[in-house]
């Protein structure tokens, strides 16, 4: 291929690219500018590598959920049940380590608990029908008051040291934690691209009556993406419990709001059929730093849901205006 030949095949790509995920990019030259402003608002501090670190470990949670999130609101659904049942699985999983002393067992009973509240949600929307915002909305509070009644309001902790190697060890300086992020959302952005079922979440989320038309199972199909979010849940809280080494009934909290959030930053449209997980990484990001930048600027902190919900309205808005755009 001669030069002009690259040059063009680089022109013709990047003109795809920027068409096809006009949101994504987007978001990720505000989110740059963002961290421009803010470097220089909130210095020293804003910039420096611990706090970068700090971020990312705090939003380490919210990434893996909204990998699940987005699969779900790409289908045209919707998941508010994630933040109680990351609180329900990391705290039955935490009690039997606490107990048992066994990672492995305290482990695979977060993620079962998870993957089946991922289950039950998916089986009431996708066989019975029910609107996810009613079904999930439902779970969030049952899943929310289990959890106070089997710890009883208490906090554990006192689990195994080896247990912290998770949520605070690294290979070759990279915390094992972020490695586990980066590994899903490569897995993830596979499954959405290069598989049938990526595939199919598209086409139900474009048009639900046509795909089941041609004679796919549009019912697996929509209960998949909320046991996928369910098993990356109990991921989710297991991490969370090895970094706090210590598990409590109020965890999860507001985890519903930041992985919308993130999922609507990064272009996913609410209506479905369009979305991807390289702009809910940047959503992530955004969030997780704006949260950041107004405790390090002195913002009350109950003034940060209402940036956050300030956030959504906007990015809910400016895809409206986007589909209008497109329409006419």
């Amino acid at each position: 291929m001669k030069d002009g030949e690259k040059l063009n095949f680089i022109r013709e790509n990047f003109r795809w690219g920027f068409k096809n995920y006009t949101t994504e990019f987007s978001m990720l030259v505000i989110f740059i500018v963002f961290f421009a402003i803010m470097s220089f608002a909130a210095a020293p501090y804003f910039s420096r590598v611990n706090n970068i670190l700090n971020v990312i470990s705090q939003i380490a949670v919210t990434a893996i959920i909204a990998i699940g999130q987005t699969y779900v609101i790409i289908t045209a659904g919707i998941d508010l049940s994630v933040g109680s049942i990351l609180a329900l699985s990391g705290m039955l999983g935490g009690m039997t380590l606490f107990y048992q002393q066994n990672i492995f067992v305290a482990m695979a009973v977060a993620i079962l608990t998870a993957a089946a509240a991922g289950l039950f949600n998916g089986l009431l929307v996708g066989v019975a029908k029910i609107p996810a915002f009613i079904v999930t909305l439902g779970t969030m509070g049952i899943a929310s008051s289990l959890t106070y009644v089997i710890s009883n309001g208490n906090s554990y902790a006192q689990f195994p040291k080896v247990y912290s190697a998770l949520g605070n060890d690294a290979l070759f300086g990279v915390p094992y934690y972020l490695i586990l992020v980066i590994l899903l959302f490569v897995i993830g952005s596979f499954v959405l691209v290069k598989t049938k079922l990526g595939r199919m979440l598209y086409a139900i989320g474009s048009n639900e009556e046509a795909v089941r038309l041609s004679g796919v199972n549009v019912k697996l199909y929509i209960v998949l993406p909320y046991v996928i979010t369910g098993f990356l849940t109990g991921i989710a809280a297991i991490v969370n419990s090895s970094r706090l080494m210590a598990v409590d009934p109020t965890m999860g909290k507001d985890l519903q709001m930041d992985t919308l959030a993130a999922v609507v930053i990064g272009g996913t449209s609410l209506a479905g059929g369009r979305g991807s997980l390289f702009g809910t990484a940047i959503g992530v990001l955004l969030i997780g730093f704006l949260r950041n930048s107004l405790n390090l600027l002195g913002v009350n902190p109950f003034w940060q849901g209402t940036a956050v919900g300030g956030v959504i309205i906007v990015a809910v808005l400016a895809e409206r205006l986007r589909t209008l755009r497109q329409e006419r």
